[in-house]
């Protein structure tokens, strides 16, 4: 095709769809979309209840917490009446006992999960480096069998120390056995000679 075809034929939208909707580029990327909740970060919201999960697991939190609560019930039965905010059933403590449960919860849940995922990749790294190290043991006694195995068929020190003192005894005896044969004809010969005489 020649070029000015193809431009044409760019140019030109094919199919009935094609006309209406507008040409999206794959080389740009996309303006955001107008979002009508907030962003927020979720790393950041779970640092935060990472925080406070380990601050509400302390004895520092139960102590605050005891303090507030005397204080709190302390004020509402011997302050005057008129600056008094709880009388005595304290629904008002409840309240807000239950409300900071409520948020506790959650929180403690998310922090818990966070920890989850944490350990499961620990533990999926520590499986991985497990399978290197037994595939490097079991390569490394490949190795050694192959070397005794190897070693069988190589003199050692002591094999050739062993086969030379096997050769110099059997090197001795043959020298014994030989000056007793060699003596033995010599007797013999001189024997000859007296009779010879």
């Amino acid at each position: 095709m020649t070029p000015e075809r193809e431009s044409t034929r760019e140019r030109t939208p094919a199919g009935a769809t094609a006309t209406t909707r507008p040409r999206a580029r794959l080389d740009q990327p996309r303006p955001p979309r107008r979002r009508f909740l907030p962003e927020y970060d979720p790393e950041a919201f779970g640092r935060l209840s990472e925080r406070i999960a380990r601050f509400l697991g302390t004895g520092r939190f139960i102590v605050w917490m005891t303090v507030v609560i005397i204080v709190w019930v302390l004020w509402n039965i011997f302050a005057p009446r008129d600056v008094r905010f709880d009388n005595y059933p304290f629904i008002f403590l409840t309240l807000m006992l239950s409300l900071q449960a409520s948020y506790a919860a959650p929180l403690i849940l998310l922090a818990q999960n966070r920890q989850d995922d944490r350990d499961r990749v620990n533990l999926e790294q520590d499986r991985k480096q497990n399978e290197r190290s037994i595939a490097d043991t079991e390569y490394l006694t490949r190795e050694i069998a192959a070397l005794r195995i190897g070693l069988g068929e190589v003199a050692t020190r002591d094999w050739i120390r062993s086969e030379l003192q096997d050769l110099v005894k059997e090197l001795e005896e043959r020298e014994d056995g030989h000056h007793k044969h060699v003596a033995f004809p010599a007797e013999r010969s001189h024997g000859r000679d007296v009779d010879d005489r």
